[in-house]
């Protein structure tokens, strides 16, 4: 099995930082993409950013030149820093992972729990 613990979620104002981390544990041989996905009150669940092994970034219009995504390959760990945050940024923010477990020819797409993310005016 394999989870994902993320952490640095919070409240905080307009215009302020946060940076999220997210940790992949468990059966893991490799970890192909990894990605920040959220989910604001009435709305859908949206990609934010995501980051594949080799480094390549794609970032939602909305986060563009404020949001950045980075991964430590070494420790299985994804991280969003999220500067100049707004208010519509509010959400709760969940991590994915598309990996291939030790278990041979299984490949599976894993969710972490979710972390509220707050901007206040």
């Amino acid at each position: 099995q394999v989870q994902l613990v993320e952490s640095g979620g919070g409240l905080v104002q307009a215009g302020g930082s946060l940076r999220l981390s997210c940790a992949a544990s468990g059966s893991i041989f490799s970890i192909n993409a990894m990605g920040w996905y959220r989910q604001a009150p009435g709305k859908q669940r949206e990609l934010v950013a995501s980051i594949i092994t080799g480094g390549s970034t794609n970032y939602a219009d909305s986060v563009k030149g404020r949001f950045t995504i980075s991964r430590d390959n070494a420790k299985n760990t994804v991280y969003l820093q999220m500067n100049s945050l707004k208010r519509e940024d509010t959400a709760v923010y969940y991590c994915d992972a598309d990996v291939w477990t030790v278990v041979a020819g299984i490949r599976g797409d894993y969710w972490g729990q979710g972390t509220q993310v707050t901007v206040s005016s």
